[in-house]
């Protein structure tokens, strides 16, 4: 057999055919099912998304309410999941608490049916309609509180923002709140989705792959970048103290949170109306300090970095959202993996079209025809 060229984290390597997202690093672009992140985000819902995401097309009016309809009645979870729920510790990661509770899933709805179309939107729907529970229900749990059950007569993404705070939101901030989702939906192979693809090849059951995938997001080198913005816009403390920071960083070498992707050599698509989304917050709702930061230091790192190309990437200023929406920091990833989930399950239904399972090779760099040494002769390593 011959063995190809060793590739470090796979860079560079296609791992799948696949029609459900596209990226351009050097133009800025991202495509969903070929239609702009941009149009998407001023002109789509969340769930519509979703819907193009996963069945490859834009639903029909009918289609789509009946979708929406499903995925509202399905937002309650089992008791003994609550109840499995109350025992993880207060001070447990909610990342964790939602992997957990994903796998959970699998004991109650796993059939395995995987041929069958029915039992394929059973689980989009499960996992779209359940997980936002999940994260909500665990911030209540463990600040001492029961959950707070889902509202019927609320959408989405409003109703994920009452049951995190017991309190119905401002239209435009569940108006935002839906972009973000939109915009953190999907983007390609990923580290999260490729180990989506691998579970999916398996042919394990939805809810497994997903607890993967949420598994692999919760690592600090894929989720919770956004989280770490935050820390460094702190630290930072003022605008007069952006450019002595940056050029200590430049100087010492060290990552600037928000900055840099592995793809995009611009300012990502999703970093600019993500932007746009946080000016609105803070005309509507009171301006953030953070915010002047974090324009100076955008400004700042372009002018040191972009020759680079090194730009503001998607958790720059998704973090500042979320910050004015009242988000818990904590909660940042949690919230990425209820949009992600739309993605997750997006590759795991193409999977499974043409599936085959993933078995890559390696290189081998030890020893050929060591001897067996008896216990009495071997030295301490």
């Amino acid at each position: 057999m011959v063995v190809g060229e060793f590739k470090p984290g796979l860079e560079g390597v296609p791992a799948t055919l696949s029609s459900i997202s596209y990226v351009d690093g050097q133009k800025g672009l991202l495509e969903y099912r070929g239609i702009s992140i941009e149009e998407l985000a001023l002109k789509s819902s969340f769930l519509e998304t979703s819907y193009l995401l996963i069945w490859g097309v834009l639903p029909t009016k009918e289609e789509l309410e009946a979708f929406e309809h499903e995925i509202r009645y399905h937002r309650r979870i089992k008791y003994r999941i609550r109840d499995m729920m109350k025992c993880f510790p207060e001070r447990g990661h909610p990342m964790d608490a939602l992997q957990a509770s994903a796998a959970a899933l699998g004991l109650f709805y796993s059939r395995r049916a995987l041929a069958n179309p029915a039992y394929i939107r059973e689980a989009v729907v499960r996992l779209l309609a359940k997980i936002p529970t999940m994260v909500a229900a665990f911030q209540q749990m463990r600040r001492g509180n029961d959950p707070v059950r889902p509202r019927d007569d609320l959408d989405y993404s409003a109703n994920f923002l009452y049951m995190l705070n017991e309190q119905e939101p401002d239209p435009l901030l569940a108006s935002i709140f839906d972009t973000c989702l939109t915009l953190h939906a999907e983007h390609t192979i990923n580290a999260s989705t490729f180990s989506a693809m691998v579970t999916a090849s398996t042919l394990t059951d939805p809810y497994g792959v997903i607890a993967s995938a949420v598994g692999t997001l919760a690592g600090p080198l894929h989720g919770g970048a956004n989280e770490e913005v935050i820390d460094m816009l702190e630290q930072i403390g003022s605008v007069e103290n952006v450019r002595a920071f940056v050029e200590k960083s430049v100087a010492n070498k060290d990552k600037i949170m928000g900055f840099g992707h592995r793809v995009y050599k611009v300012k990502d698509p999703r970093a600019t109306i993500l932007q746009r989304l946080a000016e609105q917050l803070f005309e509507n709702f009171g301006h953030d300090d953070y915010y002047d930061i974090a324009v100076k230091l955008e400004e700042v790192v372009e002018e040191k970095l972009g020759h680079k190309g090194i730009y503001a990437n998607v958790d720059f200023y998704s973090g500042l959202v979320y910050r004015k929406m009242g988000i818990p920091l904590d909660l940042f990833t949690p919230v990425f993996a209820i949009a992600r989930v739309a993605g997750w399950l997006a590759h795991w239904k193409e999977q499974l079209e043409a599936n085959r399972i993933y078995r890559p090779t390696q290189i081998y760099t030890g020893t050929h025809g060591a001897p067996y040494i008896p216990m009495e002769e071997r030295l301490p390593s």
